[in-house]
């Protein structure tokens, strides 16, 4: 909801009230921001995005004013500053013309407030002052994705503050952040493009690190797979430190230490040469059992690096590359571990371990000596998981929650692991996540969130439900949840597009949710009942609805929209569409149905599609600004990694043509259906159709085997062509004259012409009994045929080709031929 109003036209200053802020007025230079020189880098790095944010909503940034006197500035001016930093806070609150009292030893927490014909940001900390900045930015309509997601900003002349006084409390989870992993080829390759760089620089982290601040998280693990944070570039940590961002390394990069550092950053000067020699002639084995000193010292270097900055530290330790540690749980081991890291905190913090924060993440196996007993200092902050799947796996009991370190939750939107990975597409519903982290919030999970977010986009939204539920969990409720995707979309698209872009991206979320694009394959819906058609059918209106609002949006906003909704949409809708009609040629296939050709097709055209929905993303949304962010591999899993070299067309199957004709022609008032000249064919449930060539005096005769299995669902299909339509034609069944071996008064089949059809019990007679043993039984075996007629109409066709179907209705029915005569 915006509090700053924004006027559109010359008589603004009519409707404001006296304690009303201009910002912005047209032929005048915007309103100053002023911070401290004694204040934060961060507050003063926040002032500058605000300026940047004023120009553009109004066209001309805002001039900045770093203090270096106490004398309080001019009226008509923008104060931000934080408690106990800034000289002109202080003199304000010195001078009583602000209460500070709500501030005080909070945690992230503002005021924002205009005083004395100022408009005054008071933070209660560094990020509290930070936070209230961007507030002000997000309340002029300066979307937190206006770069990340290529959201617009309003050009409006006018801008007044009108929102009186604000205070933002405390946030509910103290440590609230993303974790960017799995990132190549996605990230690594798109920040190649556009850093240019093997790695993610200073340049790369400060615009996530903004992103964050923008949408008041404070915490962040950076990539790790291929990239090595504090390595790669010594500006990395300094920005973050700067800024204002609380880093920490993942759940198996233990004392602040990248996993690629142990392997290829030997020449880290927080290594002395004695310790990296050490390293080496272990041959530098993950093995604290066996390099005990080698992994010491690179830990101590770790610690040592960034002793200055609020950064968390992971303790304990996995096996290397994210896998278990040992195939048994050995508690004493990992005691030693955790005994030793914390002195080595100590020695190089220069303080009590008790007073560096720590995490301790119990992932997977490492939940399993927590389970057998093992126990960490209270201090430590005990990191729970989800089932890397969105559902948590623990909470801890009442007793537990009382720790002082508590508890955190590491949550995934982005998996890689079996039974496949999850990296492509957002597949996490709305409803879900928030059911889920609702559940940790009650249960005390409060201390710390951390999102897997892979390669950041496309998990935008996900990523603001997250952080926002992560300030104020209890804020979010089955009433109002979807009230966060309105305004998410709101901020976006504007007000009048906000309800149907909310319904969509909603919809969006949940069908995804039914299965990940890398799970997806032919067999995930049935296609007997409908199921597959069905969920089709929902993606494809889905993405005519995204269609039509994404033609009726300004030019403004449709490269957000397309970011946000229409390449999801499209890219799961093409997808689905795909193994839809993988699913359809296989079937057709086992029928011998040639339209199982079509089928493959159509599969072929939605995998090329695929390729240009994903080329489109990457070179021409935003003018080509994301490219490489969307060429993540997704079809082609047969395991859980994603080992294949591209991604791989579904196995398809083609029909050969027949030597036979496939549409008979029709001889005057009269055709000849053979019955192995059928157009295609449909196995039964059990049983399947044989060709016994040269049996009764036709071609052949088709019929189903084994005799014992059902033959629910089986049919021949014949095509014809060349009779004129009429109201009746004689349509005469010839079969074998099979008894009725199941002695259940006959057996039956249906035929059906152009959709209408009778059933034809054709030998229920067909026995000893007096009445029918002369005049029935024996001719008819003594010629070893059956023959039934039916009269049905034949209709006028568009295309003039009629079709009739062959049902065995029980097993054992041998169809020879079928001819149908006009006269």
């Amino acid at each position: 909801m915006n509090k700053i109003l924004l006027f559109l036209f010359s008589l603004f200053p009519l409707l404001a009230s006296a304690n009303d802020f201009y910002i912005a007025k047209p032929g005048q230079q915007p309103a100053a921001i002023v911070v401290d020189t004694t204040d934060w880098t961060g507050v003063r790095l926040a002032a500058r995005d605000l300026s940047a944010d004023i120009g553009r909503v109004c066209g001309k940034a805002a001039p900045i004013l770093v203090a270096t006197s106490v004398n309080l500035p001019e009226h008509g001016r923008i104060i931000a500053g934080t408690l106990g930093k800034s000289k002109m806070i202080s003199n304000i609150v010195k001078a009583h013309k602000i209460d500070v009292r709500k501030l005080r030893g909070q945690w992230e927490s503002y005021l924002i407030d205009v005083v004395d014909g100022n408009l005054v940001i008071v933070g209660s900390d560094k990020r509290g002052t930070i936070y209230g900045i961007y507030e002000l930015s997000r309340e002029m309509g300066v979307s937190p994705w206006y770069w990340w997601a290529d959201v617009p900003v309003k050009h409006q002349d006018h801008i007044i503050y009108s929102n009186g006084r604000q205070y933002q409390p405390s946030p509910r989870v103290k440590y609230r952040g993303i974790f960017l992993n799995d990132e190549a080829p996605c990230l690594t390759t798109w920040v190649k493009n556009t850093y240019g760089t093997n790695y993610g620089d200073h340049r790369f982290y400060d615009r996530v690190f903004e992103l964050l601040l923008r949408l008041k998280a404070n915490f962040m693990w950076p990539a790790m797979w291929g990239w090595a944070f504090y390595a790669d570039d010594a500006l990395n940590s300094k920005t973050a430190d700067d800024r204002g961002i609380i880093i920490g390394t993942s759940h198996h990069e233990p004392m602040c230490r990248s996993q690629k550092e142990w392997h290829g950053h030997t020449d880290d000067p927080n290594v002395e040469p004695q310790d990296r020699a050490s390293r080496e002639a272990a041959g530098g084995q993950w093995n604290y059992a066996t390099n005990q000193k080698a992994l010491d010292a690179f830990w101590a270097g770790g610690v040592r690096r960034n002793k200055n900055t609020e950064d968390i530290v992971t303790i304990g330790m996995r096996g290397d590359g994210d896998m278990a540690m040992s195939e048994n749980t050995n508690i004493q081991l990992m005691e030693k571990i955790i005994r030793n890291q914390r002195r080595i905190i100590e020695k190089e913090r220069g303080k009590k371990a008790s007073e560096v924060p720590q995490v301790w993440a119990l992932y997977k196996e490492v939940m399993d000596y927590y389970d057998a007993g093992l126990r960490v200092p209270d201090d430590v902050t005990l990191l729970l998981c989800d089932d890397n799947w969105g559902d948590v796996r623990r909470v801890p009991t009442p007793k537990e929650r009382k720790r002082k370190g508590g508890w955190g939750l590491y949550y995934h939107v982005d998996y890689v692991g079996a039974p496949r990975n999850s990296k492509w597409i957002n597949v996490t519903p709305i409803q879900n996540m928030w059911e889920q982290l609702t559940l940790a919030a009650e249960n005390g999970i409060d201390r710390l969130w951390i999102l897997n977010v892979g390669d950041l986009k496309p998990m935008e939204y996900p990523i603001q439900l997250f952080i926002d539920m992560a300030w104020n969990p209890t804020a979010y409720t089955t009433e109002n949840l979807l009230d966060h995707t309105r305004r998410f979309c709101a901020a976006a698209f504007g007000e009048e597009q906000a309800a149907e872009a909310a319904r969509i991206l909603n919809l969006q979320c949940k069908y995804a949710g039914r299965c990940t694009a890398e799970m997806l394959d032919a067999k995930t819906y049935s296609l007997k009942d409908g199921e597959w058609e069905k969920v089709v059918s929902d993606y494809a209106a889905l993405e005519r609805d995204a269609l039509r609002q994404y033609t009726a949006l300004p030019e403004s906003c449709r490269d957000a929209y397309q970011e946000l909704i229409l390449f999801p949409v499209q890219a799961m809708a093409n997808l689905y569409d795909m193994y839809y009609a993988q699913a359809m040629n296989h079937q057709l296939y086992e029928q011998g149905n040639p339209d199982a050709n079509t089928w493959a097709e159509r599969c072929r055209h939605d995998f090329r599609r695929d390729s240009l929905l994903c080329a489109a993303y990457n070179h021409n949304i935003a003018g080509g600004k994301w490219n490489g962010m969307m060429i993540q591999k997704h079809i082609g899993y047969t395991t859980w990694n994603d080992n294949f070299p591209h991604d791989m067309l579904p196995k398809l199957y083609q029909v050969k043509p027949r030597t036979d004709s496939w549409i008979i022609d029709a001889k005057g008032d009269k055709v000849v259906l053979e019955a192995e000249h059928y157009f295609s064919k449909r196995d039964g449930e059990g049983a399947r159709w044989i060709d016994i060539p040269f049996m009764g005096p036709s071609l052949g005769a088709m019929t189903l085997r084994p005799t014992t299995a059902s033959v629910n669902g089986a049919q021949l299909e014949y095509r014809f062509h060349g009779m004129q339509p009429t109201d009746s034609v004689t349509i005469t069944v010839t079969t074998k004259c099979t008894l009725d071996f199941l002695n259940q008064g006959g057996l039956r089949y249906r035929v059906s012409l152009d959709g209408k059809g009778k059933t034809v019990n054709f030998n229920a007679n067909l026995n000893e009994k007096p009445e029918n043993i002369y005049s029935i039984y024996y001719p008819t075996v003594a010629r070893r045929i059956v023959e039934k007629q039916v009269t049905l109409p034949l209709q006028q066709l568009s295309d003039g080709i009629h079709r009739l179907v062959f049902e065995p209705l029980d097993p054992g029915v041998v169809l020879e031929k079928i001819t149908i005569k006009t006269k």
